[in-house]
């Protein structure tokens, strides 16, 4: 313990006289230590360990493989009857119905949104997750044959938000619709089921028009499977029942809630993850070459301490507290690095990628894995040259010229197989880089078909009992859009059901009219006003648009977009045919058709095509029926301003709430944040983002290790370059013979970086649907490297040519 005060002292010294060889050590180790700590943590998370749920393994939703559209998932709801048949199966030990809905507060000035889920209590223990204050839901909230009770369960973010972390809430009231309701709980911050405000009983009924969602928990030793084999019939049956709801041919797919959201984001992380490592590795060996480099620059000091009686364990332990220090101090950066950059990545998700239970921090399993490897790599490389040379005899220490020059063809040897391996893992991380970077601006530069500028969606719930039939409701929304429309900022405004770019449209099946050979074919179906088109800037390529008195009348017409019109009537003549779906059948009170919806519809137009199956995907061929034809209980209105939309917002509220002062509304965004928030967009621009920012740290600690080794090179061959010197060769020569001690290394370096490129091509066509092995990107990113190399080996080698005979001869 005497020793180790001293020790550090002698460190900081060390240190402080070698600035940059420390800072660049220290760096390299935080810099890879943070980076992968993040984005593990990120992994963690979100993928491994996403939910507060006991058993969560076994909670799973249905999903259904439409066989006829390449496996396609998809989702549908389900009834009151069918949650009852659910029951009966032996697979799933829970099964729990569920409605989301949105409320309205009225007991305050203003009505405020309220998001809730309609739970049914049957199964309390289906989440295993007690409440923090008060209790859950239990059966007798909803008694069988009997409306539920007027009880609720808050979460913990509207608990805070709303009652201000209130202790006492238990027992208050909430007027949610001028209704009271009790509050009987308020769960745990991370219970966040559906990322609603609050839950309330749910009533399942037999009304075959209420849907809804259906969570099961499987038996303790029953796999997916057992129970999508025991599902099969039921779901066939109830598709024979519901045929417009269920795909032709489809299979059960049970998916675990642990596995939605590894499907989407899952690949693109652990990518992420492999780059991070890479750094990480990058740094380590930054390191090792920094260290090994200054270590047998000091083998000459190791061995006249040796020789004057210095313990062998002694120097040992100098050089471990040395180790020690940069390890310490790269560490805590690193945190320091992770901790900051956690809440980036996260701020560059897609939305809705990762659940809202996550509970994202620094993960310490793999921040003790960076830091003890950090540690060893510090240590190993600090102290193997005085292993080496802390014994010396005399007769070594006589010779130490010699030694150190057979030395540093050793470590020349192995610091050039290091600069090899970064260069390779910087070559694949710049070419990654650039084709994320060329995919995402191929993105940014995409046609949408649209115009989204100065415009504002919405959204606009319908309360339970409120404006039930279809006339009522119309004529509701169409007050609600005139009284926005008239506003002096506002351009115009139109009712979108379901029409909201990129992402827009329901699938639903078709029929021809005349064309039975077709079968009944998918495509997308919008419901919108008459206004949407002029709107959106979507250009009308044939026919016309219906008006507003044949909005007001549900006619029975529909356009169609100018993919669908090429892919069936590829002669031009769309307009004039007839078509039908299955997705206008009548469902009152939640969703009324209006009469005749079921029949054929009359094609009027052709429009132009506008992104709505996302950023990425080619445009599916769709068609715009009036919104009149059927409408939810929750619209949305498109409004286009001649200011900037969200500054209008409070006077478009204000419209609203004089139609009817409870009126809610449940979202605003501009449509360019829908853009964004938009899942391939979001992801791709994380991966460009983030590789672009590992490719250049890569690359600038690739460039510090060949610097550190070329700078040791000519330093350790001091000697041999006086001799070539006083042997006649020229400044060029020692240029030439300096820049050519690396020329393998990098060589080797670019071609295993090459191949390393081909192999993640087909990862690369999966995240950005571009490939790693485009010959510009290579080309640059191989220039780019050799250009560097080029440059870190200048000074060095401006050094070596420049050396005098007579010094480097009295070298030692």
């Amino acid at each position: 313990m005497n020793s180790v005060i001293p020790d550090l002292r002698h460190a900081i010294r060390e240190f402080r006289n070698r600035p940059a060889l420390t800072a660049t050590a220290v760096l390299s180790l935080a810099l890879g230590i943070g980076a992968t700590t993040a984005v593990f943590s990120v992994i963690y998370a979100v993928l491994i360990n996403p939910f507060p749920y006991r058993d969560a393994a076994r909670i799973v939703e249905i999903h259904l493989w439409d066989m006829n559209s390449a496996g396609q998932d998809r989702v549908t709801g389900y009834r009151g009857t069918d949650a009852e048949r659910f029951r009966q199966l032996k697979s799933f030990e829970s099964v729990v119905p569920i409605q989301g809905w949105n409320l309205t507060t009225s007991d305050g000035d203003l009505p405020e949104d309220v998001r809730s889920l309609s739970v049914y209590p049957g199964f309390p223990n289906h989440w295993g997750v007690p409440a923090m204050m008060g209790r859950w839901l239990i059966p007798s909230d909803a008694p069988l044959g009997s409306d539920p009770q007027p009880v609720v369960v808050l979460s913990y973010k509207f608990w805070q938000r709303y009652f201000m972390a209130d202790p006492h809430v238990i027992g208050r009231t909430i007027r949610l619709v001028h209704k009271p309701y009790q509050i009987v709980g308020v769960m745990p911050p991370r219970f966040q089921w559906g990322d609603v405000d609050l839950y309330g009983p749910a009533k399942v009924t037999q009304d075959p028009n209420s849907g809804y969602f259906v969570s099961l928990k499987l038996h303790k030793d029953v796999t997916l499977e057992q129970a999508n084999a025991e599902l099969q019939p039921l779901l066939e049956q109830i598709a024979k029942e519901r045929p417009a709801y269920f795909p032709i041919n489809f299979r059960a797919h049970l998916v675990r809630i642990t596995e939605v959201y590894a499907h989407q984001i899952g690949a693109t992380l652990y990518v992420l993850l492999a780059a991070v490592a890479s750094l990480l590795l990058i740094g380590c060996g930054n390191v090792s070459i920094l260290l090994l480099a200054r270590g047998i620059e000091r083998q000459q000091e190791f061995a006249v301490r040796s020789a004057v009686g210095a313990d062998r364990s002694r120097i040992l332990c100098q050089l471990l507290t040395e180790s020690f220090v940069i390890a310490g101090a790269g560490s805590a950066i690193g945190l320091l690095i992770a901790w900051r950059s956690i809440a980036l990545i996260v701020a560059f998700l897609p939305a809705d990628s990762f659940p809202p239970e996550s509970a994202i921090g620094i993960n310490f399993a793999v921040a003790l894995f960076s830091v003890a490897l950090a540690f060893a790599t510090t240590i190993i490389s600090g102290l193997w040259p005085a292993l080496q040379s802390s014994r010396p005899i005399l007769a070594q220490l006589l010779q130490s010229g010699m030694r150190r020059i057979a030395g540093s063809r050793r470590a020349r040897r192995s610091h050039n197989i290091m600069i090899g391996v970064q260069v390779a893992l910087t070559f694949a991380m710049l070419a990654l880089g650039g084709t994320t970077a060329k995919g995402f601006l191929r993105l940014l530069n995409a046609n949408l078909g649209y115009d989204p500028k100065n415009c504002l969606a919405l959204g606009i719930p319908i309360h339970d009992n409120a404006h039930v039939s279809l006339q009522d409701r119309l004529e509701y929304f169409e007050q609600l859009r005139s009284r926005i429309a008239a506003l002096p900022q506002v351009v115009g405004a139109a009712v979108s059901g379901n029409a909201t770019p990129p992402s827009n449209g329901n699938d639903t099946r078709m029929e021809l009219l005349g064309r039975p050979d077709l079968g009944q074919p998918e495509i997308r179906m919008n419901f919108i006003g008459p206004e949407f088109f002029s709107l959106l800037h979507i250009p009308l390529l044939q026919g016309r648009m219906w008006d507003h008195a044949e909005t007001m009348r549900s006619a029975a017409f529909a356009v169609v977009n100018e993919s669908m019109a090429r892919q069936y009537w590829p002669n031009g003549d769309a307009v004039g045919h007839q078509l039908r779906t299955s997705d206008l059948i009548d469902q009152p009170p939640y969703s009324p058709s209006a009469p005749g919806a079921t029949g054929w519809l009359q094609i009027i137009g052709v429009v132009a095509d506008s992104r709505d199956d996302g950023m990425r995907s080619p445009t599916k061929p769709a068609i715009y029926v009036p919104y009149s034809l059927h409408m939810w209980m929750w619209e949305e209105i498109l409004v286009k301003t001649r200011v900037s939309p969200l500054s209008a917002v409070k006077d478009m509220r204000a419209q609203i709430a004089k139609v009817d002062p409870d009126q809610q509304v449940t979202e605003t965004y501009d449509l360019y944040d829908l853009i964004t928030r938009d899942s391939e967009y979001a992801q791709q621009r994380l991966v460009a983002t983030l590789f672009g920012i590992f490719s250049a740290l890569a690359l600038i600690l690739a460039v510090v290790g060949l610097y550190s080794v070329v700078s040791y090179s000519v330093a350790t061959r001091t000697n041999e370059f006086g001799i070539r010197i006083a042997l006649g060769a020229g400044a060029a020569d020692l240029f030439r013979l300096v820049l050519s001690s690396t020329t393998t290394s990098i060589g080797a370096g670019l071609l295993a970086g090459l191949i390393l490129s081909f192999a993640f091509s087909k990862f690369a066509m999966r995240w950005v649907n571009e490939s790693s092995r485009d010959p510009l990107i290579l080309a640059g990113v191989a220039a780019s490297l050799i250009t560097f190399a080029i440059a870190a080996s200048l000074i060095p080698a401006r050094r070596a040519s420049c050396t005098d005979p007579m010094t480097a001869l009295h070298h030692e």
